[in-house]
């Protein structure tokens, strides 16, 4: 296990965010897991850092961060089967299955995100879902210590949510995923056209953590900034994105207040004038 003192979390959270953390722990396998579990420490849990809002600039506790690391991968290109940690990429499991001529994780090729988060939060785009292709998942159960596994039927997957997301004492490990064979250029075109799309609608010219809000029944959060005229809304060094609507970036050194001012006063105005509550897609910590 790796351990920072007074840690630099700034390339830890994708709004670059300026903070820092007492202490920083990178569990490097299964063991690691369990034994920082077992210590009972106080600390704030820490992914890709890609779906998260830092909202103070330093935290007196410890942070157990999986980014980089705890990251194994082992994939049979025959059969299309991928066991891999909750640490690694699904860039890098998308990079992998298009190497061995795998379909059905293209769609995540450029969502941001650890396997462990896409599984908590069913991660996906266009109708595709991480749950399409999951198996089962390895858990460790903090209720007895004692880990765990778990198959996709058992996991109530919905809409940006799951069993997981609903039980935050169980910690993923591992993920068992099953794909197609598939043909490479297939596969790699259809990644291509993916991240092209998203370039051209989505503001990755500035520090951001993807779409903020859920998509309220009946609704698009985009639609609803055009209409309120919400674009280029500013406070601080945070605005939301002109390009799109339902995206805040950081433009200017903003900081974790900044972006949860600008969720506020969005809030507040949609509900006043389409009676609709925004749900927050992402964490604040």
């Amino acid at each position: 296990m790796k351990v920072h003192s007074n840690f630099d979390l700034t390339n830890f959270n994708s709004y670059r965010v300026k903070a820092r953390c007492s202490t920083a722990y990178f569990p490097e396998n299964e063991e690691d897991v369990i034994e920082f579990y077992s210590s009972k420490k106080p600390f704030i849990l820490l992914g890709s850092g890609h779906n998260i809002i830092l909202s103070k600039d330093y935290y007196d506790t410890n942070f157990l961060i999986f980014n980089g690391n705890f990251d194994d991968l082992e994939i049979n290109a025959e059969t299309g089967d991928i066991v891999a940690e909750a640490g690694i990429t699904m860039l890098e499991i998308s990079k992998s299955a298009l190497e061995n001529g795998l379909t059905g994780v293209e769609i995540f090729y450029d969502i941001p995100s650890s396997l462990g988060g896409a599984v908590v939060m069913n991660a996906g785009a266009s109708g595709e879902e991480i749950k399409d292709v999951l198996v089962k998942v390895r858990y460790l159960d903090l209720v007895d210590m004692k880990v765990k596994e778990i198959r996709k039927e058992e996991m109530g997957f919905e809409y940006r949510n799951s069993f997981f997301q609903r039980n935050t004492d169980k910690v993923v490990l591992k993920v068992w995923l099953q794909l197609l064979i598939g043909s490479k250029d297939a596969i790699k075109d259809k990644m291509e056209t993916i991240k092209s799309q998203r370039w051209a609608k989505q503001p990755k010219e500035f520090p951001n953590a993807g779409s903020v809000f859920k998509r309220p029944k009946g609704y698009y959060v985009g639609a609803i900034m055009d209409e309120l005229k919400l674009k280029g809304y500013t406070i601080g060094g945070a605005k939301i994105s002109e390009k799109h609507g339902g995206f805040i970036v950081n433009f200017d050194n903003a900081t974790g207040n900044d972006i949860l001012q600008i969720i506020k006063e969005v809030k507040s105005k949609v509900l006043e004038s389409f009676g609709v509550d925004l749900e927050i897609e992402q964490r604040i910590i």
